[in-house]
């Protein structure tokens, strides 16, 4: 008996490639997905105002879900699972809230008090600079480096204390937030009670043909979202932690305020500590007369990185998440810009998909003969025929 196949007969690569190609969409499926896709971005668009505390329980349920499911396994029902879960979650946002915010509050107003002093040691910082500068700048040049530091600088604390101030005394919407408080526990409370039951239904609920294909990307996606939103969330958590406590032991008086800020932005790669470090740095430039307090506040930042590089990253995230941070930081202001908070809230989840859909499409590209040329050819580029 010959080693070689009968002629005619397909090779396992061609028998895939027919395989894939022939679930591949019809015309009419691509219009009706297509169709669905834009009346939801349209819907989401208009309905933005209103959004933001479901989306913000759709989140916390999803990422309360394992959870609720290993205290399953421990003979709870999925009710008494998802209460326990629920109120244990709200008591912690509480108590932080009750810890954290009243000291907040106090360095902000205190910040806005003594913003104009700190504009004025900073101006004082740049004359000295201008002065050191002064043999080898003619005079004009002169002129235009103390308009444009002295200007900046006047700019940038009139806004901050524009925004800060506009915090405090109710510049965000107080519906939105009473919205968040009160609404957002209920929907994640039913959220999380249903989402097993969510889910089946919208595996009941797929195209019969593509039903594998789909759970299959469905589970990349959530293997994605939860190693980035997990991870991701626990080190935001622990750089803000580390800067916090690090900038309030250093002296610096608003230290507990950007460290803060710089770690719960850390959730946008690299924006964090670059934004925790113009801060402080400026703060310290402006309340120290010693380089070297002004040294250690910087220092308190390069440990930090250090730490999230070497340590929490690749323990908490990892590497195989599939989210480059250029795209994570594109996605966020993308959704930002278009939908508001809401929009970066969905923006992490939409980049997820997005980039697991490109990823397919890539490797169904790979076996068609867009890329192979003809049908006999595999994605190896060698003849596939016997």
């Amino acid at each position: 008996m010959s080693d070689q196949e009968p002629q005619g007969r397909e090779t396992p690569a061609q028998e895939g490639q027919g395989r894939l190609l022939a679930h591949a969409p019809t015309a009419s499926q691509i219009r009706f997905w297509l169709v669905l896709l834009i009346i939801t971005l349209i819907c989401v668009y208009l309905l933005r105002s209103v959004l933001l505390p479901f989306v913000a329980g759709m989140v916390v349920a999803y990422l309360l879900d394992p959870i609720c499911d290993r205290m399953e396994r421990w003979k709870l029902s999925r009710t008494w699972a998802t209460a326990i879960v629920t109120v244990c979650f709200v008591l912690i946002c509480i108590l932080v809230l009750l810890l954290v915010i009243p000291a907040v509050i106090g360095q902000i107003a205190t910040l806005i008090e003594r913003a104009p002093d700190y504009l004025a040691a900073i101006q004082r910082e740049v004359a000295v600079l201008v002065e050191m500068l002064r043999d080898r700048l003619d005079a004009g040049t002169e002129e235009k480096i103390k308009s444009v530091l002295g200007g900046s600088a006047d700019k940038i604390f009139t806004w901050v204390t524009e925004v800060l101030g506009g915090i405090i005394s109710g510049g965000v919407a107080f519906f939105n937030f009473v919205a968040l408080l009160v609404i957002t526990p209920v929907v994640t409370f039913y959220l999380l009670r249903d989402w097993d039951r969510m889910v089946a239904k919208a595996d009941d609920w797929l195209p019969r043909k593509h039903q594998e294909t789909i759970r299959r990307l469905a589970q990349e996606v959530d293997e994605t979202l939860a190693g980035f939103l997990r991870g991701q969330g626990m080190v935001c958590l622990s750089l803000a932690v580390f800067y916090a406590i690090g900038l309030t032991l250093a002296g610096l008086d608003f230290g507990l305020v950007v460290g803060l800020i710089a770690g719960f932005l850390s959730f946008i790669p690299y924006v964090g500590s670059l934004v925790g470090l113009v801060l402080s740095v400026g703060l310290a430039l402006a309340q120290f007369d010693s380089f070297l307090s002004v040294g250690i506040v910087a220092v308190v930042f390069f440990v930090g990185q250090a730490i999230e590089g070497n340590v929490l990253t690749p323990k908490l995230v990892g590497e195989k998440v599939g989210l480059h941070p250029v795209w994570v930081m594109f996605a966020l202001l993308a959704g930002g810009a278009l939908f508001g908070f809401v929009g970066v809230l969905l923006a992490v989840p939409v980049a997820a998909i997005v980039g697991v859909g490109v990823r397919f499409a890539l490797s169904q590209y790979r076996l068609s003969a867009y890329y192979t040329g003809h049908e006999g050819t595999r994605s190896d580029g060698q003849d596939a025929t016997p």
